[in-house]
């Protein structure tokens, strides 16, 4: 309980307490959920050890190991590690109106060697960074200043959460059997629906077609299952309704960025 009203402290008073400070945290998240709250500095979280669950409105975002998100000032986010060996590690920044407009959307990127290092710089840091603070600040506004120069195309690891009660079902069921290649006639007959009004329903709620969520479901889950190296490659494919190795590896790289084994040897993990 202790700890739990630690986390809360912290997220919640901590943070902006020093409007012109940069803060920084880093943590052993353990199995900790962050309720949605909102900061008045944007917020740039990487993780290491697993995927870290966020939540933004009606959307779900899938923040893998060796990637970051930036969430701008004011959006509220709640916060889910996947197991309890997951890091996070967390800078906030005070953001202007006249900062580049990656500071205001929300995206996931990958981290570059040069972010990554000069991230492992500050692991030992904790707290307020001040503008007199001569070693300190100087890292960390340069720091600022790389993720709008070296941001990329934000990958598109997020899943909308649906509205109509109709897809929540259908959400579950397909959870229940991503074993399966499951079709949307399938999914039409299990809700009772023609196939016609099913497609327009995905498209006016999540606004997507059922493949493009459906495949987007089973790549993130494949995900968690190749952090959690407990399978092999071909192993998932299969345990996400894959028959054709050479298919699942070309969806991975095309939703994820990389293949599943890159995934496997970027995933370097630093202690506290």
């Amino acid at each position: 309980m202790q700890e739990n009203d630690s986390k809360k402290k912290y997220y919640l008073t901590e943070v902006d307490k020093i409007e012109n400070s940069i803060y920084c945290h880093h943590d052993l998240m353990g199995e900790i959920y962050i309720e949605t709250h909102a900061h008045k500095k944007g917020q740039f979280i990487y993780t290491e050890g697993g995927i870290v669950y966020i939540k933004t409105g009606t959307k779900t975002h899938f923040l893998p190991a060796r990637h970051y998100m930036w969430i701008p000032p004011r959006v509220e986010h709640s916060i889910f590690p996947s197991t309890p060996e997951v890091i996070m590690r967390n800078l906030y920044f005070p953001v202007g109106k006249t900062d580049a407009p990656f500071y205001h959307n929300v995206g996931i990127y990958p981290v570059n060697e040069l972010l990554w290092h000069l991230l492992c710089y500050t692991r030992k840091w904790d707290g307020d960074i001040y503008k007199t603070d001569e070693v300190r600040f100087p890292v960390v506004t340069a720091f600022k200043l790389l993720l709008a120069q070296m941001a990329t195309s934000p990958l598109m690891l997020t899943l909308p959460r649906p509205k109509d009660p109709r897809l929540e079902k259908t959400l579950v069921y397909l959870k229940d059997n991503l074993d399966k290649n499951i079709s949307l006639t399938e999914i039409s007959s299990h809700l009772g629906m023609s196939e016609r009004s099913l497609h327009r329903l995905f498209k006016s709620d999540v606004k997507m077609t059922f493949i493009h969520y459906y495949t987007l479901l089973r790549m993130f889950k494949a995900l968690e299952y190749v952090l959690e190296k407990k399978h092999t490659i071909g192993e998932i494919a299969f345990m996400v309704g894959y028959s054709s190795l050479p298919t699942f590896s070309n969806t991975f790289l095309k939703i994820l960025g990389k293949r599943p084994s890159e995934y496997l040897q970027g995933n370097r993990i630093y202690s506290k």
